[in-house]
């Protein structure tokens, strides 16, 4: 088996808000809608139901129809990684299998995440029974390291060994910590993956060492703000503009509060529905967001 091309997934992905209906259910049609409006305004592709898209809030036949609605509203195959990390193996096969099925080769696959303390070993032995257990050639891995929402480091030397024994399905990396020592490392260690970010900041420095691009959810409101910086001279306008944008996000809890954007953005409401144990911002909460968000429009303005 071929060693995957490194690039395959690169540039601006994003990791796509779900949006809900009254019910709590997977809006399909806004869903479509939303990735369709992100194609449209330059992105490469989507990641839907990775963290920005709660996805762990979702059983797995809500996600497998909500992938399956992106498909058949008319979003490319080849634009879709799908996330498909779940706490037990079987449930991360079973997804990871429906997308291959579906035409969807790349996923995004958080460690296992309700154990703590594990050691890579028996990291390693979990992605290898993934792999095993998909039994698809075609199939190619992101892996996600997010310890500081899973608990669940992804070492350097786990990444290394895993790229060596799976050569022709390790992809890559998708590097959410914020820890530029852990991303240097990875670009340093395995040159062959592709490393992206999920930490927007980074990304300029990220792309002058290698690195491929990013999947992340900023560019569900913003995506102008994050191509500029992917691109090969970044202006320090742009650099500080994504600072005063995750300053003024983090703020609120992060999740209602892309959504509470994007709800302002489009004008629909609809937007601001989460899913339980998160909670939607409260009218204090939007009012002070909005009103960041207005002195942010009119900073961009007079630049």
């Amino acid at each position: 088996m071929t060693a995957p091309d490194k690039y395959a997934i690169r540039g601006l992905w994003c990791a796509m808000l779900t949006p809900l209906a009254a019910d709590g259910a997977i809006d399909h049609r806004r869903l479509v809608a939303h990735a369709k409006r992100l194609l449209d305004t330059g992105v490469v592709g989507v990641a839907p139901f990775g963290t920005t898209g709660e996805g762990q809030s979702f059983a797995l036949d809500e996600r497998r129809a909500g992938l399956d609605a992106l498909l058949a509203g008319g979003v490319p195959a080849a634009r879709i990684v799908a996330a498909t990390g779940c706490a037990a193996l079987g449930e991360t096969i079973e997804l990871s299998r429906h997308a291959l099925r579906s035409g969807c080769v790349t996923c995004l696959v958080l460690p296992p995440f309700f154990w703590k303390g594990v050691d890579d070993a028996g990291l390693f032995d979990w992605y290898a029974r993934l792999i095993d257990g998909v039994a698809d050639s075609r199939f190619t891995l992101l892996l996600y390291h997010l310890p500081q929402v899973s608990s669940v480091p992804l070492s350097v030397e786990l990444v290394a060994r895993l790229a060596t024994a799976f050569p022709g399905v390790i992809a890559g990396v998708k590097d959410s910590e914020g820890n530029w020592t852990h991303t240097a490392a990875l670009l340093a260690r395995v040159p062959q993956l592709a490393i992206l970010t999920g930490h927007e900041p980074h990304l300029p420095r990220l792309m002058r060492a290698g690195g491929a691009g990013t999947i992340c959810g900023v560019a569900n409101i913003f995506p102008g703000l994050v191509q500029a910086l992917l691109e090969h001279e970044v202006a320090p306008e742009s650099e500080a503009r994504m600072a005063r944008l995750l300053d003024i996000a983090f703020r609120q809890p992060l999740i209602p509060a892309l959504k509470a954007m994007l709800a302002d953005q489009t004008g629909d409401a609809g937007w601001h529905r989460v899913c339980p144990p998160l909670v939607s911002l409260r009218l204090e909460q939007r009012q002070a967001l909005q009103a960041a968000m207005a002195g942010f429009a009119q900073a961009q303005t007079q630049q």
